[in-house]
């Protein structure tokens, strides 16, 4: 315990409060295939998709988000933009991924979420796609052996 009665990772979390997670993976090829729906107002969806030369971000949208939506927006396109300009591709492809954390926002929030922050990322030049919403994916990823090429990151 230290001197305030607390755990030093409680005293730390308090200091930084950390939302959102994400995982960058740049890959040169990567698919996916539709394989059960897990959201029930999630669209149909049976197409696969496949893309070159992209960066992926796997987005964990966390309860905490949900209050600081603005904050964690501004953060996230900044760090998208950023990772993508430093791996030379304006393709991004956004992905849902709740497994980076316990906490997780509402499927509604989330899905509104991403879809903005595709929205922000089009105005700005950059060609989005996103994963389908809801559904678990079989995942093709080849991903090259260089130091952005996978990078994560928590704000």
């Amino acid at each position: 315990m230290g001197k305030t009665g607390l755990h030093p990772n409680d005293n730390y979390k308090q200091i930084y409060k950390f939302y959102m997670k994400v995982l960058f993976i740049y890959s040169r090829e990567f698919s996916y295939n539709p394989t059960e729906k897990t959201v029930d107002f999630a669209d149909e969806v049976k197409e696969n998709g496949q893309f070159k030369e992209i960066q992926t971000a796997f987005v964990q949208v966390e309860e905490k988000d949900e209050e600081e939506e603005t904050k964690v927006a501004k953060k996230l396109l900044k760090n998208l933009k950023w990772i993508a300009n430093k791996n030379q591709t304006k393709k991004i492809l956004l992905h849902s991924f709740a497994h980076l954390s316990e906490s997780k926002a509402s499927p509604e929030f989330t899905q509104e979420f991403l879809n903005n922050l595709e929205n922000r990322l089009s105005n700005s030049g950059y060609e989005v796609s996103q994963t389908p919403f809801g559904y678990f994916l079989d995942l093709n990823i080849n991903a090259p052996g260089f130091s952005l090429a996978r990078v994560f990151k928590s704000f």
